[in-house]
């Protein structure tokens, strides 16, 4: 019975994607036709011209037919879905009219609260340091395990959506981010997670191909506040919950790139006098773009530190932390050397003497011929 439930979630994922795709071009026209667009105003943006908006509708209705048809639907899973439901109008509203902060931030924690009160709930964290010191288990009481999740699921639903500043890439990072969440929720034999989260996945690669530059439709607060929201939940659900040691780092790596590009840009605007809301171009695709990189280089850098990061998730929940760390330290390395040698072609001036090199053999090749 096992073997044909874990079937669900390759078909979760399909017909997430199918869904997906073939419902964006009736959103993009919806969008016209309600004139949900994305003009550019400052600097920040990177496109020239009108984008259709709330393209995350079609990764939303994607998402929920699967879910639908393949996962149980019981008392957290509901939660999950009417938090989703709240969290996707707000995103609409704001694409539409651009909703004060503070009342989408509430908004979001009402959402949040829900799932909590469903039974989603982070009730304590396993101790990485286990061995050295404190204890196992550090048990929250109730109160503060509420707030925790409550601030744990505002928080990466955000970041999802601050790193929502490229053709692909908020969509791209969270679908990664998701089918490294299938695998680890099956090795965890947590199926019914895993097929949420395989439909997560289904319907976000379903909308890429629109949403890849040059973009034909954006996601908008629609699609990034949503991703965010639920890939937060299924992690609280599917690891956050469990008592084994790996709990602690799976879901802030598989989301890391989101996480820390927050985490730094609150840091930085607070030093530097602003509100950890202002908008500005310090996030680290705004910096890969100023170094002379194209979007899709830049989204395709931050595709790959993303897997880098998923899949030392992947086998710290296999080998242990100290072959995990290993890991991500070689792949970062190797990161690290191309983007310097990458940097270098860019500036001809720093490798002047392997452009004459090269010219001198090509005019001698020439003379041959």
């Amino acid at each position: 019975m096992l073997l044909n439930n874990s079937l669900y979630v390759p078909l979760a994922l399909a017909v997430a994607f199918l869904i997906s795709f073939a419902a964006t071009p009736m959103v993009i026209a919806l969008a016209h036709k309600i004139n949900a667009l994305d003009v550019p105003k400052d600097n920040r943006r990177v496109h020239k011209k009108p984008i259709p908006l709330i393209g995350g509708l079609a990764i939303f209705y994607g998402f929920v037919v699967s879910a639908i048809c393949f996962a149980t639907i019981d008392r957290e899973t509901l939660g999950i879905l009417i938090g989703s439901l709240i969290i996707v109008t707000v995103g609409v509203i704001d694409d539409m009219s651009d909703m004060k902060a503070i009342v989408k931030l509430l908004c979001q924690i009402v959402a949040a609260a829900l799932v909590v009160y469903a039974g989603v709930r982070i009730e304590h964290f396993a101790n990485p340091f286990y061995g050295w010191f404190g204890p196992q288990y550090l048990v929250m009481n109730y109160w503060v395990s509420v707030a925790v999740t409550i601030i744990w699921i505002v928080g990466v639903c955000n970041a999802v959506n601050l790193i929502d500043g490229l053709d692909g890439l908020a969509v791209g990072i969270s679908s990664i981010a998701s089918m490294s969440l299938v695998a680890l929720t099956l090795l965890s034999n947590n199926l019914n997670v895993a097929i949420l989260t395989a439909a997560v996945a289904g319907a976000g690669f379903g909308f890429l191909p629109y949403n890849f530059n040059p973009a034909k439709i954006f996601m908008g607060d629609t699609g990034a506040l949503f991703l965010g929201f639920i890939l937060a939940c299924i992690s609280v659900e599917g690891f956050l919950k469990l008592s084994a040691i790996i709990s602690f780092a799976v879901p802030i790596l598989v989301l890391g790139l989101p996480i820390f590009d927050t985490i730094f840009a609150i840091f930085r605007r607070l030093l530097t006098g602003r509100s950890p809301m202002s908008p500005d171009r310090g996030h680290l695709h705004h910096r890969l773009l100023d170094m002379g990189f194209s979007q899709r280089q830049t989204v395709a850098i931050l595709y790959t530190m993303t897997g880098a990061l998923c899949l030392t998730a992947v086998v710290i929940s296999i080998q242990g932390y100290l072959r995990g760390l290993l890991l991500i330290l070689a792949i970062f390395a190797i990161i690290l050397c191309s983007l310097k040698f990458m940097g270098e072609l860019k500036d001809p001036e720093k490798h002047s003497d392997y452009l004459t090199d090269l010219s001198v053999m090509e005019e001698e090749g020439k003379m041959q011929d």
